[in-house]
């Protein structure tokens, strides 16, 4: 990321009174008609830069000081350790407190821990012991600001435009990728590894700056913070265990869950599976697998603009699409040669990025707008379980059946989980009961309401 200075904001003007008139769209960029999402996509695409020279570094940083592959992947545990226990309160407060200034005062945070990691590994004072704490900070702040970002674009875009955001979120974090990764190995080499750190800082100044200049447009769901009076009388409300029991009786929500979390152990971590089958049985090197790699990455940004797509994603369309994906993986755990694989990964990364475009759309829209907070935040802990399972228990299967095994008894796992749960559903969803009457036949509206 540049460390040039950021560009002028325009001078906040409120939305329209007034909905514009305009027609029904399904333009994947139909969220970036509105000026304040365009920002946030700005925003977003410099701090996901910043994120990935730090992450681009961070690793051979750890190995300089410690010498270990253990302790890289020690770092990583302990960053991500409070997603899996506190993420819940970070949801909580995401709902309590102005999303807005939320976001603001998280990302000044994390920019002022990268700051601080820069400063220390200019002056050559960085230890393990130092190294961990910023890392376990850095997990704590990002279980109030990942909520807390992921909500406020959603706040700046009608209900109906939600994918489209969504899935403008997923090609901006694809490029910012792409480039960070791109700009580590020049800032490194010219600057120095602390570079990238501060060039991180900066990523995260530079979106607290953007904040405050963002106007939901008209139709946005809008935050109910309400008076500072009115958030104390509301206080006992809001709490953890309010969203925890709203997501545990949403079936809608538990069947995502489901879908997610077999998918995500038994397949997608295709960085892993596709590694060792590519250099394993067909018999291809680094060069082979980073091809793969490449063609995965464009069936993510083709998913991405086709998830922006969708106007009402629903659960049934997640599990339909991770079945066909699962289905796609077996047929590629069969693959005769690289040429083979090569045509099926592009459709299995389309499949799976409009999947998961699609799931988030339904998690981020479904609750209560007062209670998306804490939702995602039982979602943050629930998703670092897959996170830290999935390698190794995939890693194990690999073991005993091989990449190909894995691959195939993986993807036959994760359609024949969704098939059984949709079956499941259907033999629990009473069909309408019709009565005969002299007037003719009556359908049982009662029956009908909860067969819908």
């Amino acid at each position: 990321m540049s460390a040039s200075p950021a560009p002028a904001l325009p001078s906040p003007a409120p939305e329209p009174a007034s909905p514009p008139a305009r027609t029904v769209s399904r333009s994947p960029w139909r969220s970036l008609r509105y000026r304040s999402m365009r920002w946030w996509s700005v925003a977003n695409f410099v701090s996901n830069a910043g994120t990935w020279m730090q992450l681009t570094v961070q690793n051979l940083l750890v190995l300089q000081i410690t010498g270990s592959a253990a302790a890289t992947g020690l770092s990583m545990s302990v960053q991500a350790a409070p997603a899996l226990l506190i993420s819940v309160l970070g949801g909580a407060a995401v709902d309590r407190w102005p999303r807005k200034l939320t976001a603001a005062v998280s990302q000044a945070l994390l920019g002022a821990v990268a700051f601080t990691t820069a400063v220390l590994v200019a002056l050559d004072r960085l230890d393990m012991t130092s190294l961990m704490v910023l890392a376990a900070v850095t997990g704590v702040v990002a279980t109030v600001d990942g909520p807390a970002c992921a909500l406020l674009g959603n706040d700046l875009v009608p209900a109906e435009d939600v994918p489209s955001a969504i899935g403008v979120g997923a090609l901006v974090h694809q490029a910012g990728r792409l480039v960070g990764a791109a700009l580590a190995g020049v800032t490194v080499g010219f600057l120095g590894t602390s570079a990238a750190y501060f060039a991180n800082g900066l990523s995260f100044l530079f979106v607290a700056s953007v904040i405050p200049f963002l106007r939901p447009a008209f139709g946005a769901v809008r935050q109910a913070t309400g008076t500072r009076s009115a958030q104390r009388r509301d206080a006992p409300a809001m709490t953890v265990r309010q969203g925890l029991a709203f997501f545990v009786r949403r079936p809608r929500l538990l069947a995502l869950a489901g879908v997610t979390g077999v998918s995500a152990v038994f397949g997608r971590n295709y960085g892993l599976t596709l590694a060792v089958l590519v250099t394993g049985p067909l018999a291809g090197g680094a060069g082979a697998f980073g091809t793969v790699s490449t063609v995965l990455a464009v069936g993510g940004i083709l998913g991405a603009v086709l998830g922006a797509r969708l106007r009402r994603p629903s659960v049934r369309l997640v599990g339909a699409l991770a079945a066909i994906g699962a289905l796609l993986q077996v047929v590629a755990g069969l693959s005769p040669s690289l040429a083979v694989l090569l045509v099926l990964v592009l459709p299995m990364a389309v499949v799976e990025s409009v999947s998961d475009t699609a799931g988030t759309a339904v998690l981020q829209t479904d609750p209560p707008a007062h209670l998306r907070g804490r939702v995602l935040g039982v979602w943050g802990s629930v998703g670092t379980v897959w996170g830290l399972g999935g390698p190794p228990a995939l890693g194990l299967l690999m073991e005993l059946a091989g990449a190909r095994g894995a691959l195939v008894t993986g993807g036959l796992i994760i359609a024949g989980s969704i098939g059984a749960g949709y079956l499941l559903r259907e033999r629990r969803t009473p069909a309408p009961v019709v009565l005969r009457t002299e007037e003719g036949d009556l359908t049982d509206k009662a029956a009908l309401g909860t067969a819908a």
